[in-house]
């Protein structure tokens, strides 16, 4: 196994031919404009005509959250059912019809909102938006697709009943979120979706796909003044405002132990603490603290204590987790069963110290580097990935100039302040999850 130096050498390579490459990625993606059509429908555009591609990323706001008690599995039973038929033309005719035009389209949900995509030829850009008007608005629901998208769904189910991590997830979700709309499964349960009828859809449909609820972005071979005219022949005719349930903000219910007691060779442990919010004055001092606990794939120290130290596990890492109605920080990892409860003592280990003395100066100096450096490689790699992070720039109001602005706020955070994020978020007794044989102690740090 390569060793810390090893590992820090091909750190510096990478980050050395991403800084060549940087410059041309970030010069495509910061030339954003903000376009607003006739009808008020505002979307961010990057003009590139390098190749005659367009991708167009949009959100409805309101996801498998909206989903009526009883009828869960609602939301993404829809968005399995854009392409299989709208307007005048049924499913087999649409997906002809989409083929011909060269273009892709998908739908997809969240707890927090509806997602839509299409990727087209520049050249049959005329034909392809036609068809994502014809299923923004008038998507047909009709009952052989809807039997039949169900009963994928459907399977789908059935094997997670036997499935340990779906077994687990769900269970976590309870735990976390309660009652919560947060701790239901996205996909529903056997009784749930066999309840859904298209008039179900089509309330839903009506209730989530409005102005007031989208954000939009496009990248490619268009102009302002084209792109105006198919904002509002897609989305113009949409209701203004949505009608969506309330839906309460949520703590994670943290200092539990939950056991999904499999027979398995490997044991997974996920560990919840306290997370942020996206807009808090701190948000960035814990994404940097996030980053050097087990953010960093080769570089954190959970990977150097867990992995590279003691070859405990393959991958372990954290994340800093934000939705509309909760956050939070989760670490993740797998390991052997019988060194389980090593490796859960470690990782707590690990946390228990960054969370008392914090980060050092030079930890802390790298890690900037890295996140201001990789923000383009991560993120802004093709068109459909550019419009996709400007879509999620949108949801959080970050503001159309805030890929300038964010070296800035990741230069700005002193050590004292990610100490402080550190002794804020890891000083809580986590909800511990294994997933394997029972492990002794695993509440204990």
């Amino acid at each position: 196994m390569p060793t810390i130096a090893a590992w820090r050498a091909l750190a510096t390579l990478f980050l050395s031919i991403l800084f060549l490459i940087l410059p041309a990625l970030t010069a495509r993606a910061m030339d954003i404009q903000s376009v607003t059509s006739p009808k008020g429908i505002t979307a961010w555009l990057v003009e590139d005509y390098s190749v005659p591609i367009v991708a167009i990323r949009f959100v409805f706001g309101g996801g498998s959250t909206q989903d009526p008690v009883g009828k869960e599995g609602l939301a993404n039973l829809m968005t399995g059912l854009f392409d299989e038929g709208a307007g005048p033309l049924d499913s087999e005719a649409f997906q002809i019809k989409l083929d011909d035009a060269g273009a892709e389209m998908s739908f997809d949900e969240s707890r927090d909102g509806i997602y839509g995509s299409m990727r087209m030829l520049a050249e049959q850009r005329d034909e392809a938006f036609d068809l994502l008007r014809l299923a923004v608005n008038e998507p047909r629901f009709d009952q052989l697709p809807i039997d039949r998208i169900r009963a994928q769904i459907l399977s789908g189910i059935i094997a997670g009943e036997n499935d340990p991590d779906t077994v687990a997830q769900n269970k976590w979700a309870r735990a976390l979120y309660g009652d919560h709309p947060y701790s239901r499964s996205d996909q529903g349960t056997r009784q749930s979706i066999a309840t859904i009828t298209p008039d179900d859809l089509k309330a839903f449909h009506k209730a989530v796909f409005a102005r007031g609820g989208l954000h939009v972005a496009v990248v490619g071979a268009i102009d302002p003044e084209t792109l105006k005219k198919k904002l509002d022949m897609v989305f113009g005719d949409l209701p203004q405002n949505q009608a969506l349930a309330p839906v309460a903000d949520v703590d994670p219910k943290l200092a539990q132990h939950v056991e999904v007691d499999y027979d398995l060779p490997q044991t997974s442990l996920q560990l919840a603490y306290p997370g942020v919010k996206r807009k808090a004055p701190d948000f960035f001092a814990a994404v940097l603290m996030n980053e050097i606990l087990g953010g960093g794939t080769f570089t954190s120290r959970l990977f150097q204590e867990v992995r590279e130290k003691r070859g405990l596990a393959y991958s372990v890492n954290s994340s800093l987790i934000n939705q509309d109605h909760a956050d939070a920080l989760v670490v993740s990892t797998g390991t052997r069963s019988d060194r389980a409860a090593e490796t859960l003592g470690i990782v707590r280990d690990v946390v228990k110290r960054l969370a008392e003395e914090g980060p050092t100066e030079a930890e802390l100096a790298a890690t900037k580097k890295y996140m201001i450096g990789a923000y383009a490689i991560n993120n802004l790699d093709s068109s459909s990935s550019i419009a996709a992070t400007l879509v999620e720039l949108q949801l959080d109001d970050l503001g159309i100039d805030y890929m300038q602005r964010r070296a800035g706020y990741i230069n700005a955070v002193t050590l004292d302040q990610v100490k402080a994020a550190a002794k804020q978020l890891l000083s809580t007794e986590p909800t511990i999850m294994v997933i394997g044989p029972k492990l002794a102690g695993a509440g204990k740090g």
